[in-house]
């Protein structure tokens, strides 16, 4: 039985660029940083998530044929993948903290139906939700 998700994927050109963009910027810790013959293992998490982790892969890595691998890395390198959403009890406070560490921020914090989300992107140009959310969705706000 499938009890939740423990890894999900970040694709990236550079995996020492974007370990530094996750724990140094966005302030999560490095669970593994290992050599697996001409690749690394490396992922990260955030510090009260001990059960979930970004591995940092690079799209010419173990599994990814020639032809997927110039794919992913057209993708990476247009940064149009999204990352997905963090979660936050704070999207103001996260927003400015990481912002003055050099996070690049596509939206500042706006108030949603599902709470309040900024959206930045990582090292790689991959996009993600900051979202620090409500207790119920209130749908008299707007979502644009």
């Amino acid at each position: 039985m499938i009890k939740g998700v423990g890894i999900t994927t970040i694709w990236t050109l550079d995996q020492e660029r974007t370990k530094t963009f996750f724990t140094e910027k966005l302030g999560m810790e490095l669970r593994t940083d290992m050599s697996m013959g001409d690749s690394r293992w490396i992922t990260v998490g955030a510090k009260d998530q001990p059960e979930f982790e970004l591995a940092l892969m690079r799209p010419d890595g173990h599994g990814v044929d020639p032809e997927s691998a110039r794919a992913l890395t057209e993708l990476v390198t247009k940064g149009i993948l999204g990352g997905g959403a963090l979660r936050t009890d704070d999207c103001r406070g996260d927003y400015e903290t990481f912002k003055a560490r050099g996070v690049e921020f596509l939206q500042e914090p706006k108030e949603r139906p599902y709470g309040i989300e900024a959206v930045f992107r990582d090292d790689n140009g991959n996009w993600y939700s900051l979202t620090e959310r409500n207790e119920e969705l209130d749908l008299t706000k707007e979502w644009a």
